[in-house]
């Protein structure tokens, strides 16, 4: 998932972030309500899910969540807050968030939250996808691909794992790079490098050292297109 924080505690901040990108997350994070809040409903990206702290400068947790359903956007709000009594969790719950989760917390907490929100999601996807000669697994990384000789099997890193759940989402659509970018890069990346180009060309090199071809075709000037069956496949 694509992942917008906003936490003003920059060590509690760090640490969550770290979290949250070693399950393979993608994370932007912002320590102002304001700020956070024109991410959310900018252009830029499309978040699967923000964890919003309740005091923030700028704009509070909650009225963030109720600026965020009063523009319509519905995705999972996960608000943390040190406040233990009920009156102030109804009032988080009332203004739009999902779940609340109260400071301080164990990580462990934190991710089974993420699931369980995640899972609620009418986008969720089991963590097996399958299209085509391609099976990956995102909780091994282990990326399956069917030749007439046999399964070969292949572990991803992070990047590439996020890289092949996204176009096996999107099979034989014309991708932009930009758009690839903006969803599986953080946003305080230099935006000009040619980061999507380096890592689809890591990744077309690591299925050719297995004797495989590259299912992603380059468009010029349009972006990629992930072909699900191998070359000569009907």
């Amino acid at each position: 998932m694509r992942i917008l924080l906003v936490e003003d505690e920059q060590e509690l901040a760090g640490a969550v972030q770290s979290v949250l990108q070693r399950q393979g997350h993608v994370v932007d994070s912002s320590a102002d309500g304001l700020e956070g809040w024109m991410l959310l409903s900018g252009e830029l990206a499309r978040y699967e899910l923000a964890i919003v702290d309740w005091m923030l400068p700028g704009l509070s947790g909650p009225e963030l969540c109720r600026r965020a359903r009063t523009a319509g956007l519905e995705l999972p709000l996960l608000l943390l807050t040190a406040r233990a009594e009920t009156a102030d969790r109804v009032e988080g719950l009332d203004a739009g968030a999902d779940d609340y989760l109260s400071k301080p917390f164990a990580m462990e907490e934190l991710l089974a939250r993420v699931r369980a929100l995640q899972r609620r999601q009418p986008s969720y996807c089991e963590p097996v996808l399958e299209v085509g000669v391609y099976r990956f697994d995102s909780q091994s990384g282990l990326l399956e691909i069917s030749t007439p000789t046999g399964v070969v099997a292949i572990p991803l890193a992070r990047k590439e794992q996020q890289l092949m759940t996204y176009f096996l989402e999107n099979p034989e659509r014309i991708i932009p790079g930009s758009q690839l970018r903006n969803q599986l890069w953080d946003l305080h990346q230099d935006p000009v490098s040619n980061v999507v180009a380096a890592q689809i060309r890591l990744l077309r090199r690591k299925l050719a050292a297995h004797g495989l071809p590259s299912p992603i075709e380059t468009v010029p000037s349009r972006g990629y297109r992930f072909h699900a069956r191998l070359p000569g496949e009907p």
